[in-house]
């Protein structure tokens, strides 16, 4: 497990070689315990997201998470390979056309996210074309706090 330096006492980030943040961990702001997800996989989405701005990593659901400007693109899964976000309208004709699953929680079909499993990561470039299209659609969201409310009803 990689030691990064403290940013600061009041500061619970993890200083990372990339320009991605790291949010969550024990209440010093360490990590915690061994991870449940692959942490070379981690790395690996790290390194390709290395060069993109507005990127962060967060711990959710026993994985870890890479955010684009506040939007969750990309997840190293605790279950093994990768969440990634897709443009909802896509995902039926991914998981027909590659080997991804629709991604389910809880019960639930999630949409718009898809499941890789770590076999069909093991290239770069296989990595490379699903955290690509990740933040490709979190990059076309709307900016996180800038929500479009519908008018008023005029009375």
């Amino acid at each position: 497990m990689h030691q990064y330096p403290r940013m600061g006492a009041a500061n619970d980030e993890i200083r990372h070689p990339s320009p991605c943040r790291v949010e969550g961990g024990d209440v010093d702001g360490l990590p915690s315990a061994p991870m449940a997800y692959d942490e070379d996989l981690a790395h690996r989405i790290r390194e390709l997201l290395a060069i993109e701005a507005g990127v962060r990593e967060q711990r959710m659901f026993g994985g870890l998470a890479f955010l684009v400007h506040g939007h969750l693109a990309v997840a190293a899964s605790r279950q093994g390979g990768i969440l990634v976000r897709v443009d909802p309208s896509d995902a039926d004709r991914l998981v027909t056309a590659s080997a991804a699953e629709l991604a389910v929680m809880g019960g639930r079909t999630m949409r718009g996210w898809l499941r890789v499993a770590p076999e069909q990561l093991r290239t770069k470039r296989q990595l490379a074309r699903w955290v690509q299209r990740a933040v490709d659609h979190a990059r076309s969201l709307p900016p996180k706090g800038a929500r479009v409310l519908p008018p008023k009803a005029s009375r």
